[in-house]
């Protein structure tokens, strides 16, 4: 008898060590390179052997993570027909919300935009806040799930790359939309404002009013929203072929901004790059923060410097980029309602922003910011 083929005998261990309960459910496998050098073979067979277990549904690749074992169910069916599939054979009417703060606008706006979608949908809003803390996060999930909610909504935390608790939850096909932010690599569904479009509107607004050297100011770079809003800032110049000017991008270390740290190296970094005559900020927050820096300064806004936010900072002369919460939150109630009723067509939605001029007469100008 003829023997296998190597990347034969490497499927066989596979699986064997998946059926004795060896790799389990979410496990990571061996890489190409590593199965390579335990097998002696070529990195071409061993990539042949776990891409024929992804083809039989085996594993599942996530992109920058490896390869992992997939949830495997007793009563699997043909792709479409999913009401075999544990999750699906109850429903407890719930749904959970997990947010990392409830500090801004726009974490109060989410709460009340999922909460007025998901009972118009006929399901109640079990909330969680995990203050920033990616373990705190994992524990809601398990909560969630110890609790039986059909479906769960996660605004990821500012600090995340990465969540085992999440992946598992991609892995065994529970119902969950990421909104405001994503993780890369994770098949999921999302929805999120334009952050790209947002800051090139914001840039290309400030530089047809003959702005020459305008500041980036932005906590660094940790999650999809302020990769992607650094990125619109570069594509404007990227674009237009014109030279960029690094040294004008203030980037924060979150813990400094949590420490409170923020105002006082905004106005270290101002006072060093005297030439910035117009600003974009990441958020409401660093907004507010330039804004003290520069009256403290002894200079004005818009007068001697022209200011751009993300969201609404409540200041005068300072135009912002709206998000559609409203929109965005519908979407995410809609994908995840998609979900819980069987539909596995993952999807990342992205919704416009619009720029709202400043205009100071909409402000109490005796208000101590």
């Amino acid at each position: 008898m003829k023997s296998l083929p190597l990347y034969k005998q490497i499927q066989q261990d596979i699986r064997r060590l998946i059926t004795i309960g060896q790799l389990r459910e979410g496990d990571r496998v061996p890489s190409e390179k590593e199965l390579a050098a335990q097998y002696r073979v070529s990195q071409i067979t061993s990539k042949n052997a776990l891409l024929g277990l992804m083809e039989e549904g085996l594993l599942v690749r996530i992109q920058g993570k490896g390869t992992f074992v997939m949830q495997q169910s007793d009563n699997r069916q043909e792709p479409g027909a999913q009401t075999g599939v544990g999750w699906l054979t109850y429903r407890s009417g719930r749904i959970g919300l997990v947010l990392p703060t409830m500090k801004t606008k726009v974490d109060q706006l989410i709460l009340d935009e999922i909460e007025r979608h998901a009972t118009a949908a006929g399901y109640e809003v079990l909330l969680r806040i995990t203050r920033e803390s990616q373990q705190e996060e994992s524990r809601v999930i398990a909560s969630f799930l110890k609790q039986g909610v059909d479906g769960i909504i996660i605004f990821p935390v500012e600090n995340e790359t990465y969540n085992d608790s999440i992946l598992r939850l991609s892995l065994d096909r529970f119902p969950f939309v990421f909104i405001d932010r994503y993780l890369k690599g994770i098949k999921c569904c999302s929805v999120s404002a334009d952050n790209t479009g947002g800051m090139r509107q914001a840039v290309e607004r400030l530089l047809a009013k003959g702005h020459a050297s305008i500041a980036l100011i932005s906590p660094e770079i940790t999650n999809t929203v302020t990769e992607e809003r650094a990125a619109g800032f570069e594509q404007v110049f990227l674009e237009r072929k014109a030279s960029i000017d690094k040294n004008l991008w203030c980037m924060l270390p979150l813990e400094l901004i949590a420490s409170g740290a923020a105002e006082r190296l905004i106005a270290d970094f101002l006072q060093e790059h005297p030439q910035v005559t117009a600003a974009v900020t990441a958020n409401s927050e660093l907004c507010r923060c330039v804004w003290r820096a520069v009256q403290a300064g002894g200079k004005t806004i818009p007068g001697d410097m022209e200011l751009v936010t993300f969201d609404q900072p409540d200041l005068p002369g300072v135009s912002y980029l709206r998000q559609d919460i409203g929109e965005m939150c519908r979407l995410t109630m809609a994908l995840l309602v998609e979900q819980i009723n069987g539909e596995q067509e993952y999807r990342q939605l992205v919704v416009p922003v619009s720029v709202i001029e400043a205009n100071e007469s909409h402000f109490i100008l005796n208000k101590t910011y």
